[in-house]
């Protein structure tokens, strides 16, 4: 009878613990990132009353005899389906489509979550709601890019940043001169802006002047009149293709300061079709100072940042983390999670490689919590535990009944 109170009394004990784990799943139903757990139970040892045996020529197999001792909370396992996807439009709230976890540092300790709702510190640092600093690479102006082979560190996008300007190095410059035009007919003429190494831009006239059939001369002059460079034109009169000159020409320009900018100045892709006169730039590599303005994040994790000039540039990359065994990591609060011996060491790369999931900015990931089956867990804990005290309350009068003998 006491073996039966005290299996029951285990009972009580799991089936709280059931309804501690539903209860916590419940709360949390919004919670951004949260991942539900239930309740794995496994008996406990069981007393051995009479042991088995083996048949013999008279007898035939004896089974044990045993009696259970009640039961133990075995585990809880985190469920692992994905939430719900919620679109947000906050460009640095950020979902991970597929596995992994966010990598975040709270003061000098490494956690890890699927939490994405992030915000900009004024800092410039890229944060979580509860402080905790996010996890990456940041670009590397040593190799021009970002190096994804270096220890993580904060992702640090100031709102002040700036990138220096570049000088003009080539320009392309393409259209149509028409077939149709005279000698006499004034040039065709067009403006080209040259970047000095100060990010200065300077103003260059082009004048299209027909010398003959099938032949042009480029002037290019500076903003007070002098001539930069002269190039003559030959067209294929057949296909109306450039043949001369045949590749990009170099050109020296003397800013008004007294400093030169040496570039190369393609007219290789120019044709003379019947169509209209229409010269103009292709490309420009030149660049003025730029100042951020706007940023976006892709599905590999890498912050653009779109500057002042029109430049677009990489400044980080958000880091993933995958484990072998993500049910093992341990729950430290603001949604985060620690590695653990259990869940075995974090396998840090970027979104897309490896197994890691896809990142989708402008969305959260919902709870995964299901409420219908939690409730249906709820009835399922209620029953269990209010059986258990059922047997509690049938031993407790066993044991009266035992005592009334005595009278």
């Amino acid at each position: 009878m006491m073996r039966s109170m005290f299996s029951a009394v285990s009972g009580l004990r799991a089936h709280q613990t059931m309804a501690d784990v539903i209860g916590n799943n419940i709360a949390n139903v919004n919670t951004t990132g949260f991942k539900a757990s239930r309740v794995e139970f496994a008996d406990t040892l069981s007393q051995l009353q009479e042991a088995g045996s083996l048949a013999n020529a008279s007898t035939g197999t004896v089974n044990p005899t045993q009696v259970g001792l009640g039961v133990k909370v075995a585990a809880t396992m985190l469920s692992q389906n994905p939430g719900a996807a919620l679109v947000t439009n906050q460009s640095t709230d950020v979902a991970i489509e597929g596995d992994g976890y966010f990598v975040v540092r709270s003061d000098a300790e490494q956690l890890y979550t699927r939490a994405g709702s992030f915000r900009f510190d004024s800092s410039g640092r890229l944060v979580n709601p509860s402080g905790a600093i996010v996890q990456g690479w940041v670009r590397d102006d040593a190799v021009g890019g970002i190096n994804t082979n270096a220890p993580l560190t904060d992702i640090e996008v100031p709102s002040s940043q700036t990138i220096p300007p570049r000088a003009t190095s080539l320009i392309e410059y393409g259209g149509n001169l028409s077939v149709d035009q005279l000698v006499a007919d004034p040039p065709a003429e067009s403006v080209v802006e040259v970047v000095d190494g100060q990010g200065v831009v300077h103003t260059v006239l082009l004048a299209f002047n027909k010398t003959a059939n099938d032949a042009w001369t480029m002037t290019m002059t500076d903003e007070g009149g002098a001539t930069v460079a002269t190039q003559a034109m030959t067209f294929d009169p057949a296909t109306g293709e450039l043949v001369n000159p045949p590749g990009a020409v170099a050109v020296t320009f003397t800013t008004p300061n007294g400093t030169n900018v040496n570039f190369d100045f393609d007219l290789t892709t120019m044709t003379q079709y019947g169509a209209s006169t229409d010269p103009y730039v292709l490309t420009n590599d030149g660049s003025e100072t730029g100042s951020l303005r706007a940023f976006a994040i892709d599905a590999s994790g890498i912050i653009s940042g779109v500057f002042s000039n029109g430049e677009t540039i990489d400044l980080g990359q958000l880091a993933l983390a995958g484990f072998a065994n993500p049910n093992g990591l341990g729950a430290e609060g603001d949604t985060a999670f620690r590695e653990t011996l259990a869940s075995g060491d974090a396998l840090v790369g970027q979104a897309g490689s490896a197994g890691r999931g896809l990142l989708a900015a402008g969305q959260l990931e919902t709870s995964n919590v299901e409420l219908g089956l939690e409730f249906t867990n709820l009835i399922i804990a209620q029953r269990g535990f209010q059986a258990n005290s059922r047997v509690i309350t049938t031993s407790d009068e066993m044991i009266q009944e035992l005592v009334n003998l005595s009278r």
